[in-house]
C-alpha cells in the first residue's frame, strides 16, 4: 500500500528528478538498493563484473558489468558505490569526473594518498561527494551530536564508545587487511567519526589488541585530541556469527555526561533522503563532510599502526 502522506508525496516529487546506479551487489548494495527505494529514487543499474545481482529492492535495475556503460547513460544522477574497499577511489574518481553525484561507503579509501585523490576530485567535480558514515544518520547519535552542541554537558571532555558485533558471514575479503584495512579501518571508524564530532582534531592514538587474538578480537583504543580531551574506544568483531549487535556511546564533560540512545529508524534511508536534498539543492553535505571523512581515515590508519607496533603514534598536521 502507498503511504499517501505530504511528506512521502514531497519526497516522491523531488526523488522523480533522479535515478540511481548501485556498484556492488553485496551486504552494502543491498542496503542502499533499500534506502534508494524508501527514498523514492528507482535504482536503474546495477554494476557487478562476475554475474547478475538479485537486490529484491531494485527489480526493474539493469545489470552492467563495469561502471562504464553505467556513466553512458544520461539518465543516472547518482551513483552509490558499495565495492570493498580497494576500488572506492578509482570508481569515485571515475563518476564525480562523468559529473554524477556520489554516495560512497566508508571508509573513503584504503590510504590517505587515495582519500585526497577523491576529496581533490570532489573539490572539482560538478557534483556531489558524500561518504556514507551512517552512524551520522542513526536518530540516536544524531539526537545526542544536537544534545551536546546545546551545551548537555558542558565542554566534552571524554568519549566512551564500544561496539561489537559477530564475525560477519560470506565476506572473507574483510579478514583480509590489505583489502579491507583491518577491523580498525573498516568498523572501529564509526566511533573514531563520532569521538570527532565532539572532540575535534586528534594529535595521537594508542591502540592494544587482546595478545595473541587473530582478526575482529577485541582492540582497546585511545585518541588524544588537540583540546585537551580524550576517547576510548572499545571494538570487537570476531564473536561468533548471528551473535547481537551492540553500541554504546557517551560524551563526558564538564557539567554532566550525556548518552546515545538505542536507534529505531532507518538510518541507510535517512542517509538517502537527505543527500537527495543536498542535490536538489547543490549544497555541500554537511551532516557528512568530506574532510570529516579523510579525517577518520587518517586516525584510523594511526590506530592500526599503533596496534601493529604498540607505540603511540602522534599525529602530524
Amino acid at each position: 500500500m502507498t503511504d499517501g502522506s505530504p511528506q512521502h508525496a514531497a519526497a516522491r516529487h523531488g526523488a522523480a528528478r533522479h535515478a540511481a546506479a548501485i556498484v556492488g551487489a553485496g551486504r552494502m548494495g543491498r542496503a542502499h538498493a533499500a534506502a534508494w527505494r524508501s527514498a523514492g529514487v528507482p535504482v536503474r543499474w546495477v554494476v557487478s563484473p562476475r554475474h547478475r545481482p538479485d537486490l529484491a529492492d531494485a527489480p526493474d535495475a539493469r545489470w552492467a558489468t563495469a561502471l562504464d556503460e553505467v556513466l553512458a547513460d544520461p539518465d543516472v544522477t547518482i551513483v552509490s558505490i558499495c565495492t570493498p574497499t580497494p576500488s572506492h577511489a578509482d570508481l569515485a574518481v571515475q563518476a564525480l569526473e562523468a559529473g554524477r553525484n556520489v554516495l560512497l561507503e566508508k571508509p573513503i579509501a584504503l590510504t590517505m594518498d587515495d582519500a585526497l585523490r577523491v576529496q581533490d576530485a570532489a573539490s572539482r567535480a560538478s557534483g556531489l561527494l558524500m561518504v556514507a558514515h551512517v552512524v551520522r544518520f542513526f536518530s540516536g547519535y544524531a539526537a545526542l551530536a544536537e544534545r551536546v552542541a546545546a551545551g548537555s554537558v558542558g565542554r566534552p571532555r571524554v568519549v566512551r564508545a564500544s561496539r561489537i558485533s559477530g564475525r560477519p558471514a560470506g565476506y572473507d575479503w574483510l579478514e583480509d587487511e590489505a583489502r579491507s584495512g583491518g577491523m580498525l579501518v573498516d568498523f572501529a571508524i564509526h566511533d573514531i567519526d563520532q569521538a570527532a564530532l565532539h572532540l575535534g582534531r586528534a594529535v595521537a592514538v594508542t591502540s592494544v589488541p587482546l595478545s595473541g587474538a587473530g582478526f575482529g578480537a577485541p582492540v582497546v583504543t585511545t585518541i588524544e585530541y588537540a583540546g585537551g580531551g580524550a576517547a576510548q574506544l572499545l571494538s570487537v568483531s570476531d564473536l561468533p556469527p548471528g551473535s547481537p549487535f551492540r553500541t554504546g556511546f557517551e560524551v563526558v564533560g564538564d557539567a554532566g555526561v550525556d548518552a546515545a540512545e538505542p536507534d529505531a529508524g532507518d538510518a541507510f534511508a535517512e542517509q538517502a533522503r537527505y543527500f537527495v536534498r543536498c542535490v536538489d539543492t547543490a549544497e555541500t553535505p554537511t551532516r557528512a563532510p568530506v574532510e570529516a571523512a579523510v579525517e577518520a581515515l587518517r586516525v584510523a590508519l594511526a590506530a592500526r599502526e599503533s596496534a601493529r607496533t604498540g607505540r603511540r603514534v602522534a599525529l602530524r598536521e
